[in-house]
């Protein structure tokens, strides 16, 4: 078996999330309560009584710190991986779970992100929009057609047949009418607060270096799979500039499937609420099995598939 962690991003986040695992797991506890927030995290993600999970700057520690719990009790397990991966935020608990940052880090470095995105939103009426069933060359065109109404990008690279543009709200209207026209087969917008991967969040990308200047990177020891590139890193690459680059660059988690095959991967395992990256993995490569961990049941089940 070759096996590869993928964690999930912004959007699948819920309240109540990780409640049993906190419960439950020791482990999990202490890699969730590791870092030093603003905030109540245990109150923002098992009962947000002050409807904040969903706004950026809360949701990326609060995903970050289940997902940092997890993979704790997957260790403790002796469930390693091989490669790690994640949807755009999810790709900070891919390089925690290499060992490039600890719990505390990955948590405090996403609440930082999660509060520079959200400033570098402010004043932007946004929007970003699922396209399905159009090819990457025809909604790109859209895109350019549109660019005289403002800033839109295809922001995911999903699985085949779902793209998602993003920016500027008119330009992004007029790119899927476009999209439309030119055979998408249909429009789904989607709840974000911000223009997330387009230039748009070039602040963004800017304060997350120099926050890096004074962070300390440790060593990766599994490969991880970066968005911006769908790939591992090459010599000509640094996880900060990477970083920096994906926070305002188009993700490419189809690319990254599509070589997680190529590398032999046969199981992967999600990790975060929701089973959207498990329904990528289906579209994009069928015959490596997924197992989705969101709650105590899905661990105990993904550990007994893994174990036996």
């Amino acid at each position: 078996m070759k096996l590869a962690f993928l964690y999930a991003g912004q959007g699948s986040q819920k309240a109540g999330m990780g409640r049993d695992l906190y419960e439950a797991y020791p482990a999990f506890r202490q890699a969730f309560d590791a870092a030093e927030l603003p905030f109540d995290l245990k109150t923002v993600c098992f009962d947000d009584p002050d409807g904040v999970i969903h706004q950026t700057q809360y949701t990326q520690p609060c995903m970050v710190a289940f997902a940092a719990g997890v993979t704790a009790v997957l260790r403790e397990k002796g469930i390693v991986p091989q490669y790690a991966a994640g949807l755009s935020l999810g790709e900070y608990s891919a390089l925690h779970g290499a060992g490039v940052f600890t719990a505390k880090q990955a948590i405090e470095l996403t609440a930082f992100r999660g509060a520079a995105m959200a400033k570098a939103a402010e004043g932007i009426e946004s929007a970003m929009t699922a396209v399905l069933m159009l090819g990457r060359e025809a909604l790109l065109r859209c895109c350019e057609e549109a660019a005289d109404a403002g800033v839109v990008r295809i922001c995911n690279y999903n699985c085949p047949g779902q793209l998602v543009i993003g920016g500027e709200k008119a330009a992004v209207a007029k790119a899927g009418e476009l999209a439309k026209a030119a055979g998408a087969r249909r429009l789904m917008p989607l709840r974000v607060s911000g223009p997330f991967h387009t230039p748009l969040m070039a602040p963004a990308g800017e304060a997350l270096r120099g926050r890096f200047e004074s962070e300390s990177f440790g060593d990766m020891q599994i490969p991880v799979l970066f968005n911006c590139i769908g790939r591992e890193m090459g010599e000509e690459d640094t996880i900060p500039a990477l970083l920096c680059r994906q926070v305002q660059e188009s993700v490419y988690m189809e690319d990254t499937i599509r070589r997680l095959a190529e590398l032999k991967v046969d199981t992967v395992i999600e990790i975060g609420p929701g089973r959207a990256l498990s329904g990528f993995v289906a579209k994009t490569a069928p015959e490596i099995r997924c197992f989705a961990v969101e709650d105590c049941a899905s661990l105990e089940a993904a550990i007994a598939a893994i174990m036996g």
